[in-house]
């Protein structure tokens, strides 16, 4: 790959990182009260980008790979976050059943198992967010940059 590719080709590089915000706005509209349900947002921006782009150059090919990378490996970290707590939810349900806990009990373990969630959602948010804007950066300047906590399911 070159080592300073051309200003073009570093912009679409940078979008390829960009796109996966798309989310973003996207989220204004629920805070509105416009129901929205737009599951995998932060993956179809860069694979437009990346399958439309990648044939140009390779320095495009290597971001879109490594942004949609880091993209799916969020995905998938969040989607097991919700497993394993839809599995709290269910087995704090089971556990209510066989030792007839209060409502009052049943509501604190809801609520806190509600906070963990959002915790840990919250963290991967953040994290796409601080990784995703220093990834554009560097693809910018013609650096590279590997995104951490990444799976590679693209090579």
């Amino acid at each position: 790959m070159r080592e300073n590719p051309k200003q073009q080709i570093r912009m679409w590089a940078m979008l390829c990182h960009l796109s996966a915000l798309l989310w973003l706005p996207l989220v204004s509209l629920l805070f509105l009260g416009i129901p929205l349900y737009l599951p995998f947002l932060n993956i179809l921006g860069p694979l437009i980008i990346w399958h439309s782009r990648k044939k140009y150059d390779p320095w495009i090919d290597f971001q879109g790979k490594e942004s949609l990378n880091f993209q799916l490996s969020l995905t998938v970290y969040a989607l097991i976050v919700i497993f394993v707590s839809l599995l709290m939810v269910f087995a704090t349900c089971g556990v209510a059943v066989t030792t007839y806990l209060s409502a009052k009990h049943m509501a604190t373990i809801f609520n806190s198992l509600i906070a963990v969630l959002s915790l840990f959602i919250s963290a991967l948010m953040l994290s796409q967010l601080i990784f995703v804007n220093f990834a554009a950066i560097r693809a910018y300047k013609g650096q590279y940059y590997r995104y951490p906590f990444t799976i590679r399911f693209l090579r």
